[in-house]
């Protein structure tokens, strides 16, 4: 069973921490008829030469008429890796970097273009090779070289990162969200804790540090539900909480979460989509029993006006607890 579990991410149905985030790739197109074939190629010339893209062709006249202007590179570089282009993202980059060799920006711009090109690897490498020559450029080069560090699982390598960035930058709650999910991955819970808490304390606001607390108290065994509730609905908190208790494989358990979940909302895609996860796993069926989430009284009085005048069929979401 254990194999299954990384081959079948659980579904989030949140904001998850940022290190999670994947860049989408352009997606390959199916075979065209050959009537198509040309108007295809004209319209993926037009977007490689900018005119497809309103922000990429202003960005190609700002940088026409202004070459030495690195930032306006950066932008243009940015602008295609977000268009699935990370090659001419990185190519741009390259050139911002090789004329400004010191500036951070350029560095992480191609480390995020060879990210998305797959090469997550090289990427940390280049980071790393910056951040020795230019220890104090920017808090956000270490704070990426922990990421990409996390992504290859070079965990400890990773934290070190996220430390020296917590230490440059240490009114970010980024950062510290991230360094308490570096803590979590390595069973570090009490360190994780203490990291989170810190993050939530400079951003109330934050959902990902939020979660990522909720996750921790989930493998410490008190009070996740509280910090899934949130940061989310009802549905969704009692979804995180089960796909947390999956992962520590305590599927009874989890399974309850998702029927709780999904008494509040039965269409919710990612406590449906773990509910089959959870099938694959404990060998039962992908069903559970629904009870109806709990309703005030005038919540029930005014539901059963509507079901009588206009045949209104409850789905989606439930009332708060």
């Amino acid at each position: 069973m254990r194999q299954v579990i990384p081959a079948l991410a659980c579904w989030l149905a949140l904001v998850g921490c940022s290190q999670r985030i994947r860049p989408a790739g352009r997606a390959p197109a199916p075979a065209a008829p050959a009537v198509y074939s040309t108007l295809n190629r004209h319209i993926v010339n037009a977007l490689d030469a900018g005119e497809g893209d309103f922000t990429l062709g202003a960005l190609r006249r700002q940088l026409a008429a202004d070459p030495a202007n690195p930032q306006v590179r950066l932008q243009l570089a940015k602008r295609y890796r977000e268009l699935g282009f990370p090659d001419l993202a990185l190519e741009h980059a390259r050139l911002a970097a090789e004329r400004f060799p010191d500036l951070a920006d350029a560095q992480i711009e191609q480390a995020r273009a060879l990210r998305a090109m797959g090469l997550t690897a090289e990427a940390a490498e280049l980071l790393e090779a910056f951040f020795r020559m230019h220890p104090r450029a920017s808090a956000n080069v270490p704070a990426w070289l922990g990421i990409l560090r996390d992504e290859l699982g070079q965990w400890q390598a990773g934290e070190a990162a996220h430390r020296a960035a917590v230490a440059m930058a240490p009114e970010r709650d980024d950062l510290y969200n991230n360094l308490g999910y570096n803590l979590l991955k390595q069973g570090k819970h009490q360190e994780a804790r203490k990291a989170l808490e810190r993050a939530l304390e400079l951003n109330p606001d934050s959902r990902a540090a939020r979660n990522n607390l909720g996750l921790v108290l989930a493998a410490t065994g008190s009070g996740a539900f509280e910090a899934f509730r949130r940061a989310g609905d009802p549905a969704t908190a009692h979804n995180n909480l089960a796909c947390a208790l999956i992962e520590q494989g305590r599927y009874r358990e989890a399974r309850k979460e998702l029927e709780s979940a999904l008494a509040y909302n039965r269409n919710h895609p990612a406590a449906l989509a773990n509910l089959r996860l959870l099938a694959q796993l404990d060998g039962q069926h992908a069903a559970v029993s629904l009870r109806q989430a709990p309703r005030s009284s005038w919540g029930r009085f005014w539901s059963a006006v509507w079901r009588k005048l206009a045949g209104f069929e409850e789905s989606g979401e439930r009332p708060q607890r």
